[in-house]
């Protein structure tokens, strides 16, 4: 199995003499690309496929197909680091993720998850592994379900109606109904779809090993497509909240918003994630655990409120990444960008694009807001100390301001978590 592991925007050649994959294999793997939710109208927007190369776009994660894998790492620089090793950058990501999607992914685990020798899949998997085999445990959970049946003794109830109609001439069978407790539930049939598809796509021996043991825990469960499975039936109480986080991992693996998990007719599949989605996400997370408890809050992908009015009908609807309010009252409004801004000693506008500053601008004056920020991550090619400027909107010495600022999401979440708070509680 040749395994390749590249950074977004990178290149990696095919089909020449000392190329490390075959013609054949890029297309294979262009393919499982194009298969992805996340490939866009063109069926490039994973990887571009051109005569000699594939080239990663703004999209992590791994692709795999037939005897290759390609694993797409994010450009994440910690300061004055100038190249990070691959293991660096899949424990930083990984992170990031675990902020995401509320998991705890402790000192003693990640020491050991293979972050050298394995790709993000493989890690992810081994995750998920070892948190199911500590859960199951303590038992797989069950509750009570309804059931109808024909039965030569009464159990449960009697269902009078069916009994002197469809059984009317069936006096020997009583129509029961009675509730049993069952494992048979849609958070189980969840877990079971998790390690099938795992099991397809892992080529780990102590993962596979895992997976295995783990699907006869659950052979007695409904198997369920992972297209066909009923997120929306799921209730987590007092009885079953220990699975919360393994719920929402084998979201991440199965596939949810910002991240897409298929399997195509070209006998590959790819794990992707979408870094625009993942980095909003991560920054609005921590935002909500700095200002708990203060007098703001955090929403995201709210507002929705519209630029043009067709008479009492609103057009062009708008949504922010995230809006901060104090006192109900939207007092910052922030997108975030995962694009690498520019030094400002190359370029006085750090690179930023004209059309996020005018829409910045738009969100000023429909939110009536005093601040809006664009953010970006940090990255080493900027000075030592993350940049911030303040902008005046409109004329000189404005009470509207545009903030331009980074974060460093290679530092430790509390740093991280404080630097944010700090952004918007600053005026």
């Amino acid at each position: 199995m040749i395994q390749l592991s590249i950074r977004e925007w990178e290149k990696v050649a095919f089909g020449t003499d000392g190329a490390p994959i075959s013609e054949g294999q890029a297309d294979c793997l262009a393919q499982a690309a194009r298969n992805s939710n996340l490939s866009g109208s063109s069926g490039e927007g994973v990887l571009e496929h051109r005569r000699k190369h594939l080239r990663a776009r703004g999209v992590v994660g791994v692709i795999a197909a037939a005897d290759c894998q390609l694993e797409i790492l994010p450009k994440i620089d910690a300061s004055g680091e100038a190249e990070a090793a691959p293991e660096t950058l899949r424990r930083r990501l990984i992170h990031m993720l675990s902020v995401a999607r509320d998991l705890r992914i402790d000192a003693w685990t990640t020491a050991s998850l293979g972050w050298q020798r394995d790709t993000l899949l493989e890690i992810l998997i081994r995750i998920f592994c070892r948190k199911m085999t500590e859960a199951v445990r303590h038992g797989i959970p069950r509750r009570y379900i309804d059931h109808e049946d024909d039965l030569p003794s009464l159990r449960g109830r009697l269902d009078v109606s069916r009994q002197f109609s469809v059984l009317a001439a069936q006096p020997q069978n009583l129509a029961c109904e009675y509730d049993e407790l069952s494992p048979d539930i849609d958070l189980n049939r969840v877990m079971k779809a998790a390690i099938l598809k795992l099991s397809r796509i892992s080529t780990a021996a102590d993962n596979l090993r895992s997976l295995r043991e783990l699907s006869f825990v659950y052979a007695e469960i409904t198997d369920v497509a992972p297209s066909a499975v009923r997120w929306d039936r799921i209730t987590l109480d007092r009885t079953n909240d220990r699975w919360l986080e393994l719920l929402s991992l084998a979201k991440l693996l199965l596939g949810n918003r910002h991240q897409t998990t298929n399997a195509g007719n070209s006998n590959g599949h790819a794990l992707l994630f979408e870094m625009n989605v993942l980095f909003e996400e991560y920054v609005a997370k921590l935002l909500k655990r700095g200002l708990a408890g203060s007098s703001f809050s955090v929403s995201t992908q709210g507002g929705k409120k519209a630029c043009l009015f067709e008479g009492d009908q609103g057009r062009f609807g708008t949504r922010p990444d995230i809006l901060i309010r104090h006192q109900d009252k939207v007092v910052t409004v922030i997108d975030t960008k995962w694009k690498r801004i520019s030094p400002r000693i190359e370029d006085a506008k750090y690179g930023i694009n004209q059309s996020d500053v005018y829409q910045m601008m738009a969100y000023s004056e429909l939110y009536e807001c005093d601040r809006v920020m664009l953010l970006y991550p940090y990255h080493q090619g900027l000075s030592d100390s993350p940049p911030q400027q303040t902008y005046a909107i409109g004329t000189a010495g404005a009470s509207r301001k545009l903030l331009i600022s980074t974060i460093d999401v290679s530092r430790r979440h509390s740093t991280v978590t404080a630097s944010l708070s700090k952004l918007v509680m600053t005026k």
